[in-house]
């Protein structure tokens, strides 16, 4: 089987406690050699300042190609640009561009009066600077907002029409969720890569919780074996194995790069990429 790239996704702390726990993930995850990193940004804009100081210290400090989410939440074009040149000016030129969640208990989205309106609105702009590698949301179901069935595919290729060069998917259980939007994509036009999203399974309740609130179905069996994991305190066992699992059929299926929501925690996504074949350069030389 092959053995793909990678790629993690970081979130950016806001206590030292948290501070702890991102370097600890970022020095794990380094010797896998990502193909990039990404750090997220907080709904309604609240981690703004925090995303660019990880950014900016990942990049400076580890030599990983950084990714920044940006979104349009809660900010004018002029200063969402202005975020935008900064991160250039330090040298970080991925960006993930996201419409973003508004605020909690804010209700549904709604632009500022003089930002940008949506993520393809965004993506045109940045793409315009011309000093950008632009990837962008993909959802393989639904997403909760979506306008009936195909809508999520039309405004991914109305992102890839404005200049994003890639997507990243929301994560899935199930590899024939993923094959089925990827074929949906191609009958569409779109042929810039889709990277599958991957959600190592740290706790299962949170991970239902988080699948409710981006439309991420939960197979029946999936909830039961959990279920019976817990009772037997084999829920890690489990998870690395439905992991596992999942990424080889994906790997099977054509797919050539994976990218994981570590949630900074590091160490199962690590057995993961392990049991895939993602090693260290000098562990590898030493198993051969």
């Amino acid at each position: 089987m092959p053995v793909p790239s990678v790629s993690f996704e970081f979130f950016p702390p806001q206590s030292l406690e948290a501070s702890f726990r991102l370097w600890e993930t970022v020095q794990v995850l380094a010797p896998l050699q990502p193909a990039f990193v990404s750090v997220t940004y907080g709904a309604g804009g609240t981690t703004r300042q925090l995303t660019h100081e990880a950014v900016t210290t990942i990049g400076r400090t580890c030599g990983l190609r950084v990714a920044a989410h940006l979104t349009c939440v809660e900010a004018t074009r002029e200063e969402t640009l202005a975020i935008a040149h900064a991160y250039a000016d330090a040298g970080v030129t991925d960006i993930v561009a996201l419409r973003g969640d508004p605020p909690k208990g804010a209700g549904p989205f709604r632009p500022h009066p003089q930002g940008f309106r949506d993520s393809v609105e965004l993506v045109a702009a940045l793409a315009a600077t011309g000093r950008f590698t632009i990837r962008v949301g993909a959802y393989p179901e639904p997403h909760p907002e979506a306008r009936g069935t195909g809508a999520d595919v039309l405004w991914l290729k109305r992102k890839i029409d404005a200049g994003a060069s890639g997507a990243i998917t929301q994560f899935f259980f199930e590899a024939e969720t993923f094959f089925r939007f990827r074929d949906a994509c191609v009958r569409a036009g779109i042929d810039a890569p889709i990277i599958p999203g991957i959600l190592p399974i740290e706790n299962w309740e949170g991970a239902k919780r988080f699948a409710a609130r981006c439309g991420a179905q939960v197979p029946a069996w999936l909830d039961g074996a959990f279920a019976a994991a817990r009772r037997d305190g084999r829920e890690e066992l489990l998870a690395t194995a439905v992991a596992t699992e999942l990424c080889t059929e994906l790997i099977e299926g054509g797919v050539e790069h994976l990218h994981f929501y570590t949630l900074n925690r590091p160490h199962l996504t690590r057995s993961i990429c392990h049991a895939l074949g993602v090693t260290p350069p000098a562990l590898l030389g030493k198993v051969a």
